[in-house]
């Protein structure tokens, strides 16, 4: 007998939320889907009822736990004034739920880059929302006439693209406090530049 609720998502919320603790401690590579049947009490055959593939199961945990990422960044960022503390807001938070987040932290260590082409579509599908949500920060600083920026688009990629080489960080060892340190010095080199007395910021 199925020791779950009726209800097709119920059961399937209860599928992602063991298989996330299965692949946080396996990898992707190592779990099986019988792994997780046996973890939700389920035959294997009806798992494949709600999911098709490995793969399937593997991508509604990232789907699931990027929701979450997504949700705190867009409220820390909603508590800020200034652009500078927006974006500020928005990297910090990244990282710092990024490390919690088991699922997405352990894919960062390339188990998925060896055996599937997941994660490279995963990563294309959230990388737009992030995109989305720089450009709208470094708008609303130039509308502010705060900011001056030539292109918001090349910035917020290239924003970005340095905020996610700090991830390697946290692959190596995840030190939230290195790392957010990291993001400070960034941030300061981005808003202030380098160059002494420099009076006009463009990015």
């Amino acid at each position: 007998m199925d020791n779950l609720p009726c209800k097709h998502e119920d059961i399937k919320d209860i599928i992602i939320r063991a298989a996330k603790d299965i692949f946080a401690r396996f990898g992707f590579k190592k779990t099986t889907m019988e792994d997780i049947a046996n973890a939700v009490h389920k035959g294997k055959s009806s798992l494949y009822y709600y999911f098709k593939s490995k793969e399937d199961v593997f991508k509604a945990v990232i789907e699931k736990e990027s929701s979450i990422l997504n949700s705190e960044i867009v409220k820390a960022v909603s508590q800020e004034e200034t652009p500078q503390e927006k974006l500020r807001a928005y990297a910090v938070t990244r990282m710092r739920i990024l490390n919690n987040l088991a699922v997405i932290y352990n894919s960062l260590k390339g188990d998925l880059y060896q055996y599937t082409c997941l994660n490279t579509s995963l990563r294309k599908k959230y990388l737009n929302d992030e995109l989305k949500m720089v450009e709208k920060i470094l708008k609303n600083g130039v509308d502010m006439g705060i900011l001056m920026i030539k292109d918001i688009e090349m910035t917020s990629s290239a924003i970005i693209t340095a905020l996610k080489g700090l991830e390697y960080s946290l692959i190596i060892g995840p030190d939230t406090s290195k790392t957010e340190n990291e993001i400070e010095n960034l941030l300061n080199i981005l808003f202030y530049g380098m160059v002494k007395n420099n009076k006009v910021k463009v990015m």
